[in-house]
């Protein structure tokens, strides 16, 4: 009982810490890890020792592909590929279904890019593509946020899920997540758009929804305006290769390293592991993002844009690393053989990550903080509930990524950029916005649960 006494407090120490002290993350988890540590009893030094270890071993094995992963996110940002990727989009879809439209490009632009920049990004076009099809505008941005969130939750190369992955094990082996995560995303991002097509035949002045002043943009003319500041923007190929080439090689590495060796042990396999690792590959990621970049000062843009991800990528590295000492710390305590024959005695299995991601992310509103804590929780944990496995480590990481959908309200910064950006008052975004990302979480850890009925 005192084990489990003392979890809960830690739990509550780092929601009321972060949430409700507005302390950053990458304190409150190392505080937690030293007190945690502390009042398990495990002895001063060992738990030092445990911090340094944790911290720099999460780091080594993912810490590098968490830094290129935000440099491509930030060149195909201040590129305009983002746009030449929605507009790609649109011309594939058509206009007969638009909030299926504006799903499919939050569902493929947060792949690489953090769904708050995704959407500040796409927010004019949405609006513009809104007019120009005569729907809703709350409609079309609860359908792009919550296309943005599911890949944002669920897909690496975004830094939450690589760092959950990282926690349980699976840095190395990033193939399986992704091809299961995007199915999880894809079912997700159409359970957000069937609900905001509830709103789809919402009167949007009726609603209290603030207008800019002046006449709306059709959508050529928002094109041409993104042109005008972009420049020239990127074709499609050179748009879609950063995202989707790293993507390839990681899925070939993995194909590669299955047991039963589909591609032999020759020179092929070999080829194939090495560029299908993800460090390899997301280098590949940034030459290919690279290229999209034009002028005279080439160079040194590239390094601006190489200096603005890392910039980027600072926070995410602490915090991960911190929940790395943090899992380390909780290793080395008696926790995992109490709360793993507890917790197989209750049954909940699959459910119980996403309970515990579930109530960190509705509390502190960081859903990369609920990745993170939540991962670094139940790694120890894994065993005991049955996930002890490949397959059973990834769809682990989805359900934290279920429970880390839910739900973004007042304390995400996402919830505010929704709503400011679309101009809904607060009440409106709470009804659109939040509900959307309940529905996703619960459709969410339903697949993740079907899939390991199947799968395990």
């Amino acid at each position: 009982m005192l084990y489990t006494l003392i979890l809960l407090a830690l739990i509550a120490f780092i929601v009321f810490a972060t949430s409700g002290l507005k302390l950053h993350p990458f304190i409150v988890l190392l505080f937690s890890a030293l007190a945690g540590g502390i009042a398990y009893g495990v002895p001063p030094m060992d738990v030092v020792d445990a911090i340094g270890s944790g911290f720099g071993s999460i780091l080594g094995s993912i810490g590098l592909v968490i830094v290129l992963g935000t440099i491509i996110g930030v060149i195909l940002e201040k590129t305009g590929a983002a746009l030449t990727m929605a507009e790609t989009i649109i011309r594939l879809v058509g206009q007969r279904f638009p909030t299926l439209t504006m799903s499919l490009i939050g569902y493929l632009v947060s792949i690489p890019v953090f769904c708050d920049s995704g959407y500040v990004i796409l927010n004019s076009l949405k609006n513009a593509v809104a007019a120009r099809m005569n729907v809703s505008v709350t409609a079309m941005s609860v359908a792009l946020a919550t296309g943005l969130y599911a890949t944002h939750t669920f897909v690496p190369p975004t830094p939450g899920p690589i760092a959950a992955a990282g926690n349980l094990g699976l840095g190395d082996n990033l193939g399986l997540l992704i091809g299961l995560g995007a199915i999880v995303a894809l079912i997700t991002a159409l359970a957000g758009m069937l609900w905001a097509n509830r709103f789809l035949g919402l009167d949007d002045a009726d609603a209290g929804l603030l207008t800019d002043s002046g006449q709306a943009l059709d959508a050529e003319d928002a094109f041409a305006a993104f042109r005008d500041e972009h420049g020239e923007l990127p074709g499609v190929v050179g748009a879609f290769a950063p995202i989707f080439v790293p993507i390839a090689l990681i899925c070939l590495g993995s194909l590669a390293a299955f047991p039963s060796a589909p591609l032999g042990a020759g020179v092929l396999a070999g080829v194939l592991g090495f560029f299908g690792n993800p460090l390899i590959a997301l280098s590949v990621g940034v030459l290919c993002a690279f290229l999209l970049i034009r002028g005279e000062r080439r160079m040194e843009t590239f390094s601006e844009r190489v200096a603005g991800g890392i910039t980027a990528a600072a926070p995410i590295l602490l915090i991960t690393g911190a929940g790395g000492a943090f899992g380390a710390v909780l290793k080395a305590t008696p926790l995992a053989d109490f709360l793993g024959q507890t917790l197989s005695t209750l049954g909940i299995g699959i459910f119980m990550p996403f309970v515990v991601a579930a109530a960190l992310k509705t509390a502190q509103g960081s859903s990369t903080v609920a990745l993170v804590a939540t991962s670094a929780l139940v790694a120890p944990l894994l065993g005991d509930i049955g996930l002890d496995s490949e397959v059973g480590r990834t769809l682990c990481v989805l359900a934290i990524g279920a429970g880390a959908m839910t739900v973004s309200h007042a304390n995400d910064s996402f919830f505010w950029v929704v709503s400011q950006f679309s101009r809904m008052p607060v009440a409106l975004a709470y009804r659109a916005q939040t509900v959307a990302t309940l529905i996703q979480g619960v459709v969410g850890i339903l697949v993740v649960w079907v899939m390991s009925l199947i799968l395990l």
